[in-house]
């Protein structure tokens, strides 16, 4: 067993396995369910299933390429089916994982906005303290006002 070497690329290997982007499929995945999810997507499906079943029961024999138990229409919406629920489940997994993420922030934000209330009550208290101590100027006019009385009062 060789050890790799950090210093230089690895060596390029073929596969057989399609490479894809992880992301860009999310992306096109959470297109999709969002897609299904909508209004439009049930009425074109309506269509959909109402042309076919229409076209097969009233079309002349010949022509009709899916006949009564609608065998092949029940394939396709199973296979649709098949599909759907995983690109829904992906897109939710990652809706999952960016509501983790924003709420890892928030609480992040939070725990400052904590940390500066309780740092500027901690600095009014300390004003507060500090201003008790300081002789307020009606304060000296107070103390004046009564030294100017005990000396007009003595003789």
């Amino acid at each position: 067993m060789t050890a790799e070497r950090l210093d230089q690329p690895r060596d390029l290997r073929r596969t057989l396995r399609p490479h894809y982007d992880p992301e860009a499929f999310g992306r096109l995945s959470e297109r999709i369910a969002r897609f299904l999810g909508t209004a439009r997507f049930i009425v074109y499906m309506t269509v959909v299933v109402a042309v076919w079943v229409i076209w097969n029961a009233v079309a002349p024999a010949e022509l009709a390429f899916d006949p009564y138990p609608f065998i092949f229409l029940t394939l396709m919406l199973s296979l649709q089916a098949s599909y759907a629920a995983p690109l829904i489940l992906l897109a939710q997994n990652r809706q999952a994982d960016r509501d983790r993420v924003q709420y890892e922030q928030d609480r992040e934000a939070a725990d400052r906005n904590q940390a500066e209330i309780e740092y500027l009550t901690r600095e009014i208290a300390a004003l507060r303290m500090a201003l008790n101590e300081v002789a307020t100027r009606d304060y000296l006019r107070s103390e004046l006002q009564h030294l100017l009385e005990e000396l007009r009062e003595r003789p």
